[in-house]
């Protein structure tokens, strides 16, 4: 196939609504793709979960407190539950940069609610609240990298 015959197939790919195209034939392969717009996939944060090792036993719940005489507790830890990142990527507060945050402190949420935006690989992933709740902490900045696991939120069930 000439550059010629190439040009004409790209220029009718962009001219429709045709998003990829592939011809195979004993001599060549050609694939023509056309860009996509963001693709938004949405997870619900799974429940804080602690995990030991088979073996290994898990430190009493009281512990922390004899950890450091005299250092003050962390209160988030006591406030309430922590909504973990699902997935690695990077936080968003709201759906765009001059728009408002999905959440703020101290707002009360619904079961399904969207409450953030975690960025991987150019998808936007929407966190959504498992339950009713109220939005106690914000953990991260608009913007911020996290990993997976990585507390986004703490918040106290409803």
């Amino acid at each position: 196939m000439d550059i010629k015959d190439l040009r004409l197939l790209i220029k009718l790919v962009t001219e429709t609504d045709i998003t990829e195209f592939e011809m195979d034939n004993s001599d060549e392969k050609i694939i023509i793709k056309r860009g996509q717009k963001p693709e938004y996939v949405t997870f619900a944060a799974p429940a804080a979960q602690q995990y030991a090792p088979q073996g290994y036993q898990q430190a009493p719940a009281s512990a922390p407190a004899a950890a450091a005489p005299g250092a003050p507790a962390t209160p988030a830890a006591e406030a309430g539950d922590t909504l973990n990142s699902p997935i690695v990527g990077t936080f968003y507060a709201a759906p765009g940069p001059d728009a408002d945050p999905y959440v703020t402190v101290g707002q009360v949420v619904e079961k399904g609610q969207v409450l953030c935006i975690v960025e991987a690989m150019k998808l936007m992933n929407e966190i959504e609240a498992e339950c009713k709740c109220k939005i106690i902490k914000i953990c991260k900045d608009n913007a911020q990298a996290v990993e997976f696991g990585d507390p986004l939120f703490v918040i106290q069930k409803l």
